[in-house]
């Protein structure tokens, strides 16, 4: 029936024109004569929306911006990380769901430990970290994983985080597993998997399967880039990337990012026998000790931040001072306090004691962040010399390096004025002052210093929120508890969303408006930006943009979702300003 068949193209064509968008038809034929039943806007997966996107701009059907507006910004997620053949999925049914914590797929051999993994990956095996729960300890172990697994832990736990921030893929808060980790075994329902075993991981939507299946690596095709460069130039509140290590900056600053908006200094403590020289600094029994223990993390520190700021040369680097209670650095089996007492000479009890001294009840809300600079200004000292030091000799290369030095978990000015006055009195001794373009600033976690902006802005020169933990204090929500019941708080209609991935706007959102108002009363333009994951989430980056903040900081493999959320603000902010008009 070729008449018929030209003239069903004629008709496609005609409604394509119309609507201006890919459709979905339904026809019927019935004794030889068309019959169009019904016309939708087609569904389309992440890559089909930028090209059918693209192809329409370039073929003058709709404009750049309406281009930029097509496109689910998360829906670039596909793009960006691996992702399990369609057709294996087909075939194979999930055993368990978890939290989708981080994009992805992964296949690999499970390990219970990083040590193992470590092991594995030595010899070329593709692995799958799964624990109870991962801590800073766990960081070298998720390096080298192609996934990780967790059974607790919600949207912003450590293992959710830092999995993003490495662009690894990680299902967190999978209730229905269960971890032993002595006997290094993995129960999921009534199937056993031991050490070795193969499973594969759905960071996308949380599925953990119990075998090896197919995965498509990502596809970034040129079109992506020409709208990431249409949508760069349309946004207008910047867009940075939390970094840890130069690796990671690159990568960010390939996809766009306009420099570092946070930089987690607790996770290059982990490393080798850095490790081993915090925990002298934390067992020390004077500040004589402690000094001599941080003389020998220096070194280590300058390496670190000397590597980042040549990726960013010219670009501002936020680093936030050691931010994390000291009892994470301690070991907690009784096999690693041996070992650490025999290599540092201390005796085990003394460690134990030591520990047990450590010990908080929610050390969230405990004996981190700035109050550690209080107690111990050795420890900040040490941080602000290394960041002085690398940018002077990286200045020496002919860069330009521009700290920013981040002094966490305010909640009184006087606290930020005295760790203030130590990198000051740092600056001064190598030199930096006057040499160096840096900043002091501080992040915004806790209400109370939100309530107190205007009188923190007086000293400081920029100002983050720090959303993770604003939430957690705002709402008196533990983020890695959450997962246990926020499930149910969405369902029943509580919550519309998981206020660990979207900014609760009616509570957390009037503490960060409140915030801005108060510190801009103050000094008009001060650099306020926002850190936490949410920094990465489409809707939680368009009201980043409605409250006036400076720019949004989220993971390196999120910079591209948030640069094409920020453009689609800027333009539904254009359309509402013409409207009203």
């Amino acid at each position: 029936m070729p008449l018929i068949y030209k003239e069903l193209v004629g008709i496609r064509d005609k409604l394509e024109k119309h609507y201006r968008e890919m459709q979905d038809v339904e026809f019927t034929v019935q004794k030889r004569k068309l019959y169009m039943l019904q016309t939708r806007t087609g569904k389309r997966t992440g890559l089909a929306a930028v090209k059918i996107a693209m192809d329409m701009a370039n073929n003058g059907l709709i404009t750049k911006e309406e281009a930029i507006m097509r496109v689910d910004a998360l829906q670039l997620d596909q793009l960006l990380h691996k992702r399990i053949d369609p057709g294996a999925k087909q075939k194979n049914n999930a055993l368990a769901k978890g939290l989708p914590a981080s994009p992805g797929a992964a296949v690999g051999k499970i390990v219970f430990n990083a040590e193992d993994a470590v092991t594995y990956s030595k010899k070329g095996e593709k692995v799958i970290l799964v624990r109870k729960e991962t801590s800073p300890e766990d960081i070298e172990g998720m390096h080298v994983s192609q996934g990780i697994l967790t059974a607790r832990g919600g949207m912003t736990s450590h293992a959710a985080v830092v999995a993003r921030g490495m662009g690894k893929c990680c299902v967190a808060g999978c209730s229905e597993i269960v971890v032993d980790e002595e006997r290094k075994t993995l129960r999921i329902k009534d199937k056993l998997f031991n050490e070795g075993d193969i499973i594969t991981l759905d960071g996308s939507t949380g599925e953990v399967y119990g075998a090896g299946l197919n995965v498509i690596d990502p596809i970034l095709a040129g079109e992506f880039a020409v709208l990431m460069d249409w949508a760069k130039k349309a946004k207008k509140i910047g867009v940075r990337t939390n970094a840890d290590t130069p690796k990671d900056a690159q990568i960010a600053r390939d996809f766009g990012a306009e420099g570092i908006g946070l930089t987690r200094t607790e996770h290059m403590f982990f490393e080798g026998e850095r490790i081993t020289a915090m925990r002298e600094m934390i067992l020390a029994d004077n500040e004589e000790g402690r000094k001599k223990a941080l003389d020998k993390l220096l070194p280590y520190q300058v390496q670190d931040f000397t590597g980042i700021f040549r990726v960013m040369d010219g670009l501002p680097v936020i680093i936030r001072l050691l931010d994390p209670p000291l009892h994470e650095f301690l070991p907690k089996e009784e096999g690693e306090i041996r070992e650490l007492s025999r290599k540092i000479n201390v005796p085990e009890e003394k460690i134990k004691t030591r520990i047990s001294e450590l010990h908080e009840f929610n050390p969230m809300l405990g004996f981190r962040g700035c109050r550690l600079g209080v107690v111990y200004p050795e420890i900040s000292e040490m941080q602000a010399r290394a960041i002085f030091s690398a940018a002077l000799e990286v200045k020496k290369e002919g860069k330009n390096p521009k700290p920013e030095i981040e002094i966490p978990n305010v909640i009184h000015a006087n606290e930020y004025r005295f760790i203030k006055g130590l990198i000051k009195k740092v600056a001064k001794e190598t030199g930096a002052e006057g040499e160096i373009d840096y900043k002091i600033g501080t992040m915004i976690e806790f209400p109370r210093a939100a309530l107190i902006a205007d009188e923190l802005a007086k000293e400081a020169e920029f100002m983050s929120f720090g959303t993770n933990d604003l939430t957690q204090t705002t709402l008196g929500f533990s983020r890695d508890d959450a997962g246990k019941f926020i499930k149910d708080y969405i369902s029943r209609g509580i919550f519309e969303k998981d206020p660990f991935q979207t900014i609760d706007q009616d509570g957390v959102g009037k503490i960060m408006e409140l915030a801005v108002e108060k510190a801009r009363s103050v000094k008009k333009d001060i650099d306020f930006g926002i850190c936490g994951e949410h920094g990465g989430e489409p809707s939680s980056v368009k009201f980043c943009h409605k409250i006036g903040l400076s720019n949004v900081s989220c993971s390196p493999y999120r910079v591209p979702i948030a640069i094409l959320a920020a453009a689609q603000a800027a333009l539904e902010e254009s359309v509402k300003v013409e409207r009203d008009k």
